[in-house]
């Protein structure tokens, strides 16, 4: 079932590449500032690995939602959420949730999402964590813009896909 008011926000490679040893690939200061754009005063869910990956967290003017299967975690700022169902139950009200890492969690909301924010690196980088392949038939993009970052010499695009 497909939940409109869930939404993926990711950057990623183009061999679908997210991360490795539980840190960013790249770093992109105007994707960050569209990450903060986007998810300011929404809800975000996440895996806890991802939560403490973070610099400082739990990050300003945003609803905390942390997934994880032990019941002794918790998290100053967050709420807590032990399945996929738990965390949907949670944000249910909610006009927009973002789905924000990592990759385990994100394998689990693909099929559930309804909008995918997504920043394509045209580049592929080494990584042990990937994102699920996008099936882009099943997509249809809302928006686009083509963008090159000199520092780190590479061309990346942020697309807007809805289900």
């Amino acid at each position: 079932m497909i939940h409109k008011n869930i939404s993926i926000i990711v950057a990623i490679a183009q061999n679908f590449a997210i991360g490795k040893n539980n840190d960013l690939l790249f770093h992109l200061p105007n994707d960050l500032k569209r990450f903060k754009a986007i998810t300011t005063g929404k809800t975000i869910i996440m895996g806890r690995n991802t939560l403490l990956s973070l610099p400082k967290w739990p990050l300003p003017n945003r609803r905390h939602v942390v997934i994880s299967d032990n019941p002794e975690d918790q998290f100053e700022g967050c709420e807590m959420a032990s399945s996929v169902e738990e965390a949907i139950k949670l944000v249910k009200t909610d006009d927009e949730a973002f789905i924000i890492g990592g990759g385990m969690v994100y394998r689990q909301f693909y099929p559930l999402a309804g909008k995918l924010y997504l920043t394509l690196v045209h580049k592929d980088f080494d990584a042990n964590v990937f994102f699920p392949e996008i099936d882009y038939t099943q997509w249809k993009e809302e928006n686009r813009e083509d963008h090159f970052d000199e520092k780190n010499d590479f061309s990346y695009s942020y697309l807007d896909l809805l289900r």
